[in-house]
C-alpha cells in the first residue's frame, strides 16, 4: 500500500474520531462521491431543453413528457445541434417541481396544496382568537342526504348554515333550509345565534359568497358593532375550523341516516336498492330537530382532538378567563327581529298616493301612508321572506305593518315562491313573443293555479317544510336560552320596536 494512502487513512480516522467520537466512520468508502460532477452537456442544448419544458410541458393541456421530448429533438434538428438524451430530459423534470410550476400545469387549486402552511395571520395575532365570541366562522354547505315530505315526495338535499366559535370550536347556531345560500339564510343564523345566546360575535369570518355581500347582512353587522372579515378565495385553510366541522357533521351524523348520498359518489355502481331518492324518509323539520340535538348536546360534549377537551368545557373556561362582557348582549326583541328582516334590492320605496309602497311588484298599504307629509316621499321598507302578504315601512319614526292589496291571494306565500312565479311568467311571455308585464293580478292568478306548475308546487312543499323548522326554533328558545338578564335600553331615535305579537302571522314571521 502506498505511504500516501496510509497517511490519508490516518488523517480521515483522526478527523472522524474528533468529530463523531469514532474513527471507523472516517474509513468508510466514499464511492458515491467520486467522479466528475460538473455538467458536461452543451450549454445551448441545455438552455433549449429548459425553454421547451417551460413553454411546452408546463401548459394547462398537460402534454405527456415523451411528446415534449420529441418537440425538443425537432427543435434541436432545426438549429443544427445535437439533442440531449431522453434520460437527461427525464432527470430535468423533477427539478422543476414547486407551487409555481404546478399552478401552470394543474391550476392554482392544485398548487395550493404545495404551498407552505402559515400558522398565524400575523406574528402577534392568534389564529382563532383569545376568547370565545371574538372570532366566529359562518358558512353554508349542502348536506349529503335526500329529504322528502310526509307523503313520500322527494324534495332534494337541504342546505345547512352554521356559526362556529373559532376559539372553543363550539357550534353556536345552525339553521336548515332547502333554499340555496342567500341573505335569508344569513339573517336566520343571526337570529338563532341571538335566540340561544343573546350574543353576536365581535369578528365574523366568511367566504366571498354573494350571500354575505348583501346590504341587509352588512347593515345588521354594522348596527351591532360586528367586524366582517372575508377569507381568500379557493384557500380553504383560512376556514379550516368550519370546513372541518362540515366534514364531521356528514361523517358522524348524516352518513348514519337513511337516504344519505354516499352511494352517488360512484354513479356507475348505483342500483335502485341503494338509490338515496328511494331510501329518503326524513323530513326537513325532523332532521333539523335531531341535528340540533347532535350539535348542541352530543358534539358539544365530545372530546375535540385539536383541543384535548370538549367544546363546551373550552367555551366555559374561555369565558372565565376572558370575561362575560355583558355590554355585548343583544336582546331578542322586536327591534332585533325588524333589524334582521331583509330589505329588497332597493331599500326604499316611494309612497304612491292612494296605493302605498311597491315591493316585489306588489303594492302595500297602511293608514299611516295617507299622511300629507309622507305621500310622495321615499321611505325605508322591509319584507317578510316567509309571507309576502305583508311588508313593513318606516313612517314618521316607527315601523308600520302594511298589507298587500291582494292579501288573500299572497298570504302564506314566500318570497322565493314569488320569484319562481315571476320567472315562469316571463318564460311564458318569451314563448308567446309578447311583453312580460308583471302585475299583482297576474301573479295572484298564477299562484292560484299552482297545481299546474310542478316547479312552483315543489317550492311550496319546501316552504311548508321550512315552516316546521321555524316551529322547532321557537320551541327550543326556552330550553336553550341563557339565564335571564335585563335587556339593554334601546338606542334613542334609532329603531322603534313594533309589537309583532299582535300580528296574525307572528309565528311564521319568527
Amino acid at each position: 500500500m502506498p505511504a500516501r494512502t496510509l497517511r490519508l487513512w490516518v488523517r480521515r480516522f483522526q478527523e472522524a474520531e474528533s468529530t463523531y467520537g469514532n474513527g471507523y466512520i472516517g474509513l468508510l468508502p466514499r464511492t458515491a462521491r467520486s467522479g466528475n460532477r460538473t455538467r458536461r452537456p452543451d450549454r445551448a442544448a441545455l438552455e433549449l431543453l429548459e425553454s421547451c419544458l417551460a413553454d411546452a410541458f408546463e401548459q394547462p393541456t398537460r402534454p405527456p413528457a415523451r411528446a415534449v421530448y420529441r418537440a425538443y429533438c425537432r427543435a434541436c434538428t432545426e438549429r443544427g445541434m445535437a439533442a440531449l438524451s431522453e434520460r437527461t430530459f427525464s432527470r430535468c423534470l423533477p427539478r422543476r417541481r414547486g407551487p409555481a410550476h404546478t399552478a401552470r400545469r394543474y391550476g392554482t387549486r392544485t398548487a395550493y396544496q404545495e404551498q407552505p402552511w402559515y400558522w398565524e395571520l400575523t406574528r402577534t395575532t392568534p389564529r382563532h382568537g383569545d376568547r370565545p365570541w371574538e372570532m366566529v366562522h359562518i358558512d353554508h354547505t349542502q348536506l349529503d342526504i335526500e329529504l322528502c315530505t310526509a307523503f313520500g315526495r322527494v324534495l332534494g338535499r337541504p342546505w345547512v348554515t352554521c356559526a362556529v366559535d373559532a376559539f372553543s370550536r363550539r357550534l353556536l347556531a345552525c339553521s336548515l333550509s332547502f333554499d340555496p345560500p342567500s341573505h335569508r339564510a344569513c339573517m336566520m343564523i343571526l337570529r338563532v345565534c341571538v335566540q340561544r345566546h343573546q350574543r353576536l360575535p365581535q369578528i365574523v369570518v366568511i367566504d366571498g359568497g354573494a350571500a354575505f355581500r348583501s346590504p341587509s347582512f352588512e347593515s345588521v353587522l354594522a348596527r351591532y358593532a360586528c367586524t366582517k372579515k372575508t377569507r381568500p378565495g379557493a384557500q380553504p385553510r383560512f376556514g379550516s375550523v368550519i370546513e372541518r366541522l362540515f366534514g364531521t357533521t356528514n361523517t358522524e351524523f348524516i352518513h348514519t341516516l337513511r337516504g344519505n348520498t354516499q352511494a352517488t359518489q360512484h354513479p356507475r355502481l348505483l342500483t335502485p336498492a341503494v338509490d338515496p331518492t328511494r331510501q329518503a324518509i326524513w323530513s326537513l323539520a325532523d332532521l333539523y330537530g335531531y341535528l340540533c340535538t347532535w350539535a348542541y348536546d352530543v358534539y358539544d360534549q365530545a372530546v375535540h382532538e385539536a383541543l384535548g377537551t370538549s367544546p363546551r368545557d373550552a367555551y366555559a373556561r374561555g369565558l372565565a378567563l376572558g370575561g362575560d362582557r355583558p355590554h355585548r348582549r343583544v336582546p331578542y326583541d322586536d327591534a332585533f327581529l325588524m333589524a334582521t328582516a331583509p330589505s329588497p334590492r332597493k331599500p326604499t320605496a316611494k309612497v304612491m298616493p292612494g296605493r302605498g309602497v311597491k315591493v316585489h311588484y306588489l303594492f302595500y298599504w297602511h293608514e299611516a301612508l295617507r299622511h300629507p307629509e309622507v305621500e310622495g316621499t321615499q321611505v325605508p321598507v322591509r319584507y317578510d321572506p316567509f309571507n309576502v302578504g305583508i311588508a313593513y315601512a318606516y313612517v314618521r319614526g316607527q315601523w308600520v305593518r302594511c298589507v298587500s292589496q291582494d292579501y288573500a291571494a299572497f298570504q302564506g306565500h314566500s318570497a322565493k315562491e314569488l320569484a319562481v312565479a315571476t320567472e315562469l311568467l316571463r318564460q311564458q311571455a318569451r314563448v308567446h313573443h309578447h311583453a312580460a308585464t308583471i302585475t299583482p293580478r297576474r301573479l295572484a292568478d298564477f299562484l292560484a293555479q299552482v297545481h299546474d306548475h310542478e316547479r312552483l308546487l315543489l317550492q311550496r312543499l319546501r316552504d311548508q317544510e321550512a315552516r316546521g323548522v321555524c316551529e322547532c326554533m321557537d320551541a327550543g328558545q326556552e330550553s336553550h336560552a341563557p339565564e335571564s338578564r335585563p335587556a339593554l335600553p334601546p338606542e334613542p331615535g334609532a329603531w322603534e320596536p313594533v309589537d309583532l305579537t299582535q300580528l296574525p302571522v307572528y309565528e311564521e314571521y319568527r
